[in-house]
């Protein structure tokens, strides 16, 4: 069981959205709770970082049974990230992978500009450093030419919702028997990464976040069952696609092929170990 943790009114958003699947416990911590409740917990909201970083809460009995596998949801611009290490010196013993949501920094001023800058670069090196897991970028701008074109009625909730499905079905492939395929594990110190969605066809990926100097690339690959038991020589052409990748001694590729029901579908992950610049 992992456990979901979602730091503000719009990371609380995203984790909601994995009440989906019974594979979650779900923490959400936001000023917009009406009351304490086992999952929820109401922040304070104050006028200056300063006075975030003085008011850290005691989530002791909060986090009393959450499980030793969480995922950290923040945005990084909210003023809810002057309490994230805070908070994670709470769970400083749990295995943390953290999920940094990025709004279109163009257009960002002030202060939650300045908070986007200095929690991005700060969690990033501490994920480094091997105090956290790992460190998973993720841009709205990004996600949303993934999408195509949003009404602003349902803007927010669908890039939520395509958020939470990569972060679900990376979760699934991670703990899934592939059909076939030659999965290697990143190396330990390549602790940064982002997910990207794949075109079966072709293998074109599109990338969450623009992710610099990759090491380990995986490609998971769900094709329907029909296929899979019909169609000869489809694993021949996805290898030989997968062979015109870019690979050196410093960038390796790997990948995973499963079963689906349904429609074919693809997502990609890139690890590195260089910190990325804030743009």
């Amino acid at each position: 069981m992992i456990s979901i943790v979602g730091l503000g009114t719009a990371a609380s958003r995203i984790a909601d959205k994995f009440t989906q699947t019974p594979n979650y416990n779900i923490y959400q911590l936001n000023s917009a709770v009406a009351r304490k409740t086992k999952y929820k917990y109401r922040l304070k909201e104050y006028e200056s970082p300063e006075d975030y970083e003085k008011n850290i809460p005691d989530l002791k009995n909060f986090f009393a049974d959450i499980g030793d596998t969480i995922q950290f949801i923040i945005v990084g611009s909210s003023f809810s990230s002057n309490y994230c290490l805070g908070v994670l010196e709470q769970l400083k013993n749990k295995k943390i992978d953290l999920f940094y949501i990025q709004p279109d920094a163009e257009l960002m001023t002030g202060i939650p500009k300045v908070l986007d800058k200095i929690v991005f670069s700060v969690l990033q090196e501490y994920s480094r450093s091997g105090l956290f897991n790992s460190f998973t970028p993720i841009s709205n701008v990004m996600v949303e030419k993934t999408i195509g074109d949003i009404p602003i009625k349902t803007y927010y909730d669908k890039i939520n919702e395509s958020i939470f499905s990569t972060i679900h079905y990376i979760n699934y492939f991670t703990h899934a028997r592939p059909e076939i395929g030659m999965y290697s594990k990143p190396l330990e110190i390549n602790r940064i990464r982002t997910y990207g969605l794949l075109n079966c066809k072709n293998l074109e990926e599109k990338w969450l976040y623009e992710l610099d100097m990759e090491r380990d690339v995986c490609y998971y690959l769900c094709i329907n069952k029909d296929k899979l038991e019909n169609e000869g020589g489809l694993h021949k052409r996805i290898v030989d696609m997968l062979k015109k990748k870019p690979r050196n001694a410093f960038r390796r590729i790997s990948y995973a092929i499963y079963e689906t029901e349904h429609q074919d579908f693809g997502l990609c992950v890139a690890h590195t170990n260089a910190i990325q610049e804030y743009t």
